[in-house]
């Protein structure tokens, strides 16, 4: 069978049937999905491996970017931010506050993606120290630097509040930088998932190297 690396899960067919011919001699390989066929949201690239093999792909290749959400009010939308997170190879997604969160919106990609629970801002500070992580903030307030202007570090920890309140003034205080996103319209803010994707892909634009891109 021949593969066509890229994603099209979004196509026709949600996946795809059974292994035609003889099983591949390779132990990436998921016996169970080879027999019955792979309809994971997953790129064509890693049909039919097992999600271990899948993840340690990903960990070859996953970039220096952390993520970080404020979870006080069980954010709906960490999920999308998980997804995201994912698809640009994040390195971990760190949720602050609540452990609990709605994983709807990540369409299983958090079996992918590696995360990381902390109790208080303060404790995801003192990560982001002790690894060497350039601490951005990002929200749309008064004084912020423009994100499409602002040269993003490589080794990065981007923290992103709640919906409504925004940051909170701790993770404010902690950033070596806050980054605001241009808006043009009447509304007052982006949805907080949607500026996580915009604000990691301001990243992935200067930092990551394309020919490795599905």
């Amino acid at each position: 069978m021949t593969e066509t690396p890229g994603p099209t899960e979004w196509g026709e067919s949600p996946g795809v049937g059974p292994w035609p011919g003889p099983p591949p001699d390779d132990a990436r390989y998921d016996p169970a999905l080879l027999r019955d066929g792979d309809t994971r949201n997953v790129v064509d690239a890693y049909r039919y491996w097992t999600r271990e093999a899948i993840i340690a792909d990903i960990d070859r290749r996953r970039h220096p970017l952390h993520v970080a959400i404020e979870n006080f009010g069980n954010d709906a939308n960490i999920g999308a931010v998980v997804r995201t997170a994912n698809a640009f190879a994040v390195d971990t997604v760190h949720i602050v506050g609540r452990r609990r969160w709605n994983r709807r919106g990540a369409m299983v990609t958090d079996r992918y993606q590696r995360l990381r629970h902390h109790d208080t801002t303060a404790d995801l500070l003192a990560f982001a120290a002790a690894e060497g992580l350039t601490v951005v903030a990002v929200d749309n307030i008064p004084g912020a630097a423009r994100i499409e202007q602002t040269t993003l570090p490589r080794n990065c920890l981007m923290i992103f509040g709640q919906e409504g309140p925004g940051i909170t003034d701790e993770a404010s205080a902690g950033a070596a930088v806050t980054v605001s996103i241009a808006q043009f319209g009447s509304t007052r803010s982006i949805n907080a998932g949607v500026a996580a994707g915009i604000a990691m892909h301001a990243w992935i634009t200067r930092h990551g190297d394309l020919s490795q891109a599905w």
